[in-house]
C-alpha cells in the first residue's frame, strides 16, 4: 500500500486530536448500539499477504486453476481453513501436522 504524505495542516490536526483525552469526544451524534446480533467479526480484517514460492502437485494446481480466476485466493482459503481447524484442536496451533 502506498504511503500518503499529508499536508502540515493535516498532520498538525491529527496530532492535536491524538493528544486530546477521550473524555473530550462528543458522542451525541453517534447512536448507541444495543443489539450486536448482526455484527460480523473480522469483516474488515485484511491480513498482510506475503509472496512465496510453493511446490504443489501438478494435478492439484490444475484443479484449482480449472475453477477460474482467483485460484491463489482459493488455495489460501483452504490453507486458512486447515490452520483454523488445527488451532481449535491443538490450542496454540504451532505444532507440526
Amino acid at each position: 500500500m502506498k504511503k500518503v504524505k499529508h499536508s502540515r495542516r493535516v498532520r498538525s490536526e491529527v496530532a492535536k486530536l491524538a493528544a486530546s483525552p477521550d473524555r473530550d469526544i462528543n458522542f451525541d451524534d453517534i447512536p448507541e448500539i444495543h443489539d450486536w446480533s448482526g455484527a460480523v467479526r473480522g469483516r474488515f480484517f485484511r491480513p498482510v499477504k506475503q509472496a512465496i514460492s510453493l511446490r504443489v502437485d501438478r494435478d492439484v494446481l490444475t484443479w484449482f486453476k480449472s475453477l477460474g480466476a482467483g485460484y491463489q485466493s482459493r488455495i489460501n482459503a483452504v490453507l486458512r481453513s486447515y490452520m483454523d481447524r488445527r488451532r481449535r484442536t491443538h490450542r496454540g496451533g504451532s505444532r507440526a501436522a
